[in-house]
């Protein structure tokens, strides 16, 4: 029998966090209700939509058949139910029987299966009580979940009564993800992230009130040439008066399909270079005082994802691997920020791999013989595969 003939399908939005890359997604909307900053690709274009809560329902029902099927493949192949390497790749080996959905769900199961992420980019916009319905069936449909989250945006956190989040979380919503971006006016005005510094504060708090994880995400970069120092002080001030449980960084990559590249190629926009994002990422760690937080650098885009550590007790070993990075040569900075990104380096411990280094400065060398002044550009266009 040909199971992917079968209507054994639900949908799946187009992102989800890197820290949530062993959750069961579900779609709860589409798209974003927002969708106008200037330096997001996802969404363009995109029309928002809300899903009924029996459409999402019914596709929570759906994953279930699927997960007891899996489950008895498991049982009969003699691994008494628990999903093992040898169970997965069973599922993946025959793709003319099994969809994406029974590949995605026997990852989720092999992972644990008890992290579950709402999509898409803001899934609080709905009401309340239909997201509670959603949740509240989820964690009896499976009850090993220990924790569901979603991206939020701080506008929409301002118009959820204090009560709601509260029941929101005592329902079983554990972590909501917030795009900070930055924290200086004039940047969120520029990029029309459509929220105030003061909104974003008002919102973080409200959420760890509410007894809710919360994660913010500041993009390193995002000030470009004119603002990075605003944008690093300033930053740092709002997640002061945040404490955040988790301090996400994402690096500035700009491509064809954002609004920002017209400015980009106006010259209006002028990036920062590859050392000024890490002097400025410098400054920011340096500001952050008086917080508790988990500063998280869980993407490829980052120059130095090395750079992570728990406030205050961290904070100097941060600032001591960046320093190692800033106090090398201009020629080792230039050939570690090819190599990185290239994908020879992963840290800077990489970057004493005699075989690679060799690699990346015979193609260095190639690209100074051709157009030595091009290099800075080519870092930015090479961070763009990573989007």
């Amino acid at each position: 029998m040909d199971r992917t003939k079968e209507n054994f399908q639900v949908e799946q939005g187009p992102i989800r966090p890197p820290s949530e890359a062993k959750s069961l997604l579900i779609r709860v909307t589409r798209n974003c209700p927002w969708g106008k900053c200037q330096f997001c690709h996802n969404y363009v274009g995109t029309r928002f939509s809300r899903r009924s809560v029996e459409e999402v329902k019914g596709e929570i029902k759906t994953i279930k058949k699927v997960h007891d099927e899996i489950i008895q493949i498991s049982w009969k192949y003699g691994y008494s139910g628990i999903i093992n390497e040898e169970v997965v790749n069973f599922i993946y080996g025959n793709p003319h029987l099994y969809s994406n959905l029974y590949r995605n769900t026997v990852v989720w199961l092999f992972h644990g299966g008890n992290q579950v992420f709402l999509q898409d980019a803001n899934s609080l916009v709905i009401k309340t009580a239909d997201l509670i319905e959603i949740i509240t069936l989820l964690k009896e449909t499976f009850p090993q979940i220990n924790r569901i989250t979603s991206y939020v945006r701080s506008k929409t956190i301002s118009k959820k009564l204090r009560e709601e989040l509260k029941a929101l979380r005592e329902a079983g919503l554990s972590r909501l993800h917030i795009g900070l971006e930055t924290g200086y006016n004039p940047l969120l005005e520029y990029m029309r992230k459509g929220v105030t510094a003061e909104e974003h504060i008002e919102a973080g708090r409200k959420i760890k009130q509410a007894g809710i994880s919360l994660s913010e995400y500041v993009v390193l970069g995002l000030g470009g040439e004119k603002w990075w120092r605003e944008h690093a002080l300033e930053t740092a001030k709002v997640l002061n008066r945040i404490n955040p449980d988790f301090i996400r960084v994402r690096t500035l990559a700009i491509t064809p399909d954002m609004p920002l590249y017209k400015k980009l190629e106006s010259g209006e926009f002028e990036m920062l270079s590859e050392e000024g994002i890490v002097r400025e990422e410098r400054l920011l760690i340096e500001q952050l005082e008086g917080i508790t937080s988990t500063f998280v650098s869980d993407h490829i885009l980052n120059l130095l994802e090395e750079v992570e550590g728990r406030f205050p007790e961290e904070k100097e070993k941060m600032l001591r691997t960046i320093d190692r990075y800033l106090n090398l040569s201009k020629e080792e900075k230039i050939t570690f920020n090819l190599g990185k990104r290239m994908k020879y380096f992963r840290t800077l411990d990489d970057f004493s791999h005699p075989v690679r280094i060799g690699k990346v400065e015979r193609t260095l060398e190639r690209i100074q013989q051709e157009n030595p002044e091009a290099i800075e550009k080519i870092f930015h266009t090479l961070r763009g595969q990573f989007i």
